[in-house]
């Protein structure tokens, strides 16, 4: 590119042009535009240019070296402000979000809002964020949104409003994504996983959802609670927010009575839920409302004539792994069991259930559980030999006597037969069902799918990094809780119905953090990803060249609308 004084005759005048020249893709060749008309020679005198070919000659010299230093100081490049890497990692996820179709029931929804921005163009993007670059909303604003391959045009203030907007009824938008989720991927709700975690805050005050109770995570900040529910797939069909003070028993029913009066679950569903949820309320509302249950039930705390049956070595048959070694014995029986509650108003239910329970052993459990006790009966003896104060004990205190605690110092001593009745059913479980037909081997295998729910808790807390919670108000609160459920959800459609389950959460979560990409001076894309097995088996899926170093802008673009 370069610039000459171009020197014209019309009739009788002549006139003078600054003309720069430049390579054209179309022609294969020079081109040539104006860049200054300078008018004709006479009027140029006039002005008190004696000599305007010599005087705008040396200006054309002038434009030529600015241009040449330009051009010397594009190849010293500094680097900027902005980081030129691109995360597209999230491409999967984008094309499920396509296909689930929920953009226009977000527009419907703030179609009576007066909102400058686009909720779901800001909802999704967060939800990109949180899988490619899990943090705060305020560094996702700042550090990860603007390094998503699309651009944003919306500012911090307007996040905020969406979240917030979205939380405020979060439970509509669950309803919506699960209906989508049914009609594009299928769901099967006739065996349901359900579980409740907390997540905490890095505050001291209490305020609205925001309350101090049983922490999975011994912290003594405020909590929230979360119930969750996953269908026979392991997909997220359901969740209730609540707040961290209160029981997580009732959630259960409340999350199953949500999906029933919308219509997603029909026929029965057999819930599944461990010994935290097992309450005589919750089986018989479940058996009143048509549904099975399946619950764990702490051998522990069983009366004595049921812990010696399970103590019993009679009837109880192995199950080997392939090397002949014990993955671990059961035993069944089948009887019927009165149970009875009393509800808000004082009136009292009773009903008779016939059920079947399988108490189970598992030797790498007891291992595992006697080393727990064994090493809690040796904080308990030390605290014996000092003397200590019941309050000091802890979870010790089970196995201690504390004696004469009324406002004397208390004597105290070990609690020998605790610690050798917590040794006795150490490794036994106890599963507790309404599906008196199943095997007690479909019974053990389906309870142990509980992992997952385990696992998708595990992947909000610790892939996604939903906690702690830096958000105040309830409904940001809210709306931030279901930005990391539709991650949850987006992943497991991915891994199960796309992956079919061939690579872990870690693994899939991995690749949404390192698909990276770099624009080119020359308008491509550079891939500087590490090739894995995981990369050769999206491409061959989605059939997108992303094993490929050089991307054009229109394949990058393609991957995220296909």
């Amino acid at each position: 590119m370069a610039y000459f004084l171009k020197v014209s005759k019309q009739q009788t005048r002549t006139y003078l042009s600054i003309y720069e020249s430049f390579y054209s893709d179309e022609t294969k060749g020079t081109k040539h535009k104006c860049y200054k008309h300078l008018g004709n020679i006479e009027k140029l005198k006039k002005e008190g240019i004696e000599d305007p070919i010599a005087y705008y000659k040396e200006e054309v010299k002038k434009l030529n070296e600015e241009k040449s230093a330009e051009k010397r100081g594009k190849k010293i490049r500094q680097i900027t402000e902005k980081t030129p890497v691109k995360l597209l990692g999230y491409f999967p996820l984008a094309n499920i979000m396509n296909a689930l179709d929920v953009e226009q029931h977000f527009d419907l929804m703030q179609s009576n809002r007066k909102f400058d921005f686009n909720v779901f163009k800001i909802f999704s993007s967060l939800v990109y964020a949180r899988v490619v670059a899990p943090c705060s909303k305020s560094k996702t604003f700042h550090d990860v949104l603007p390094n998503l391959v699309e651009e944003i045009d919306f500012s911090y203030d307007q996040i905020l409003k969406a979240i917030e907007f979205v939380g405020a009824d979060y439970k509509r938008f669950v309803e919506i994504f699960t209906e989508a989720t049914k009609e594009n991927f299928g769901i099967n709700t006739s065996t349901t996983y359900f579980d409740c975690t907390n997540f905490y805050f890095e505050i001291d005050r209490e305020s609205g959802l925001k309350q101090k109770g049983p922490c999975k995570h011994n912290s003594r900040n405020p909590i929230v609670g979360m119930g969750l529910l996953l269908d026979k797939n392991m997909l997220p069909v359901g969740m209730k927010i609540y707040p961290g003070n209160e029981s997580e028993k009732p959630v259960i029913r409340d999350v199953i009575n949500d999906l029933k009066s919308q219509n997603k679950i029909s026929g029965r569903t057999v819930q599944v839920a461990d010994k935290g949820l097992n309450c005589s309320r919750n089986i018989i509302e479940a058996v009143n409302a048509g549904d099975g249950y399946l619950f764990s039930k702490s051998v522990r705390m069983l009366p004595q004539t049921e812990k010696d049956w399970v103590l019993i070595d009679k009837g109880y048959e192995d199950v080997l792994d392939k090397d002949g070694h014990l993955l671990y014995k059961f035993k069944e029986c089948c009887d019927e069991y009165t149970y009875e509650y009393t509800d808000d108003n004082g009136k009292k239910y009773t009903r008779k259930v016939k059920e079947k329970r399988v108490v189970t052993y598992n030797p790498s459990l007891a291992a595992k559980r006697k080393a727990e006790i064994q090493k809690l009966a040796d904080k308990a003896q030390n605290l014996v030999y000092s003397k200590a104060k019941k309050s000091e004990a802890g979870p010790a205190s089970t196995y201690i006597n504390f004696l004469n605690e009324n406002g004397e110092k208390a004597s105290v001593s070990l609690n020998q037969e605790a610690i050798n009745k917590d040794l006795d059913v150490a490794g036994f479980n106890m599963l507790v069902t309404s599906e008196i037909t199943m095997s007690a081997k479909d019974i053990y295998n389906t309870y142990h799918n509980l992992w997952r729910i385990e696992e998708t808790f595990r992947t909000m807390k610790t892939e996604l990094e939903a906690r702690p919670v830096y958000l105040q108000k309830d409904d940001r609160i809210k709306g931030h809780f279901l930005i990391c459920y539709v991650s949850v959800l987006l992943t497991r459609i991915f891994q199960f119905n796309k992956l079919k389950n061939e690579f872990g959460t870690q693994e899939i979560c991995e690749f949404f953090r390192t698909f990276t990409i770099v624009k080119s001076d020359n308008g491509k894309f550079l891939n500087i990803s590490k090739r894995t097995r995981m990369f050769e088996k999206i491409a061959a899926i989605s059939n997108q060249p992303i094993l490929n170093y050089y991307l054009t802008t229109k394949q990058v673009k393609r991957m995220l609308t296909r």
